[in-house]
């Protein structure tokens, strides 16, 4: 079951589904039937305006962002779907933090609840840097079916993984 290093967290039963799913070639269909279609969020500002627009929803006194963009430097395989960092410069004699968000390009031809999950994931941690159980509360307030995404995600990068592009 080395092939399924994104699930290596779940128990072994579910791994096995996962296994016979692929096995019998049904994990593509299934995650098309329930993910028809990618969306059309494929420039930086035009993902930075969805982040923003989350933002402004749930988590509007949280600090300001000013940059949200596709990375094709972050890597899956690095255990990074999206990044949150936060850049600190001298100016005259003031220190100015400003906020990122870098989401993998990877995202530009995914569904769009993988791509909402992944900016939930990264605007949450404006407020708590730790995965922690404040964390993952503020992640379910802005996306009620947050853990079912992220499951549905491992299970789409399974796929590319196994099969290159679904879509």
């Amino acid at each position: 079951m080395s092939q399924l290093k994104y699930l290596s967290a779940y128990p072994a039963h579910l791994k096995q589904q996962v296994q016979e799913l692929i096995r019998q070639e049904k994990l593509g269909p299934m995650l098309k039937r329930r993910y028809p279609d990618i969306h059309q969020i494929r420039t930086d500002k035009a993902l930075y305006e969805y982040a923003m627009a989350l933002k402004n929803d749930y988590m509007r006194k949280s600090a300001p962002i000013s940059k949200v963009v596709y990375d094709d430097k972050i890597s899956v395989t690095r255990d990074a779907l999206g990044l949150h960092t936060q850049i600190s410069r001298v100016q005259g004699n003031k220190l100015k933090s400003k906020n990122e968000i870098r989401i993998d390009s990877v995202f530009k031809q995914a569904p769009e609840p993988f791509l909402r999950m992944i900016v939930v994931h990264e605007l949450a941690h404006l407020r708590e840097k730790d995965h922690n159980k404040a964390f993952y509360k503020l992640c379910e307030h802005m996306e009620p079916d947050y853990h079912q995404l992220e499951f549905d995600l491992r299970l789409y990068l399974t796929y590319l993984d196994q099969f290159g592009k679904l879509y």
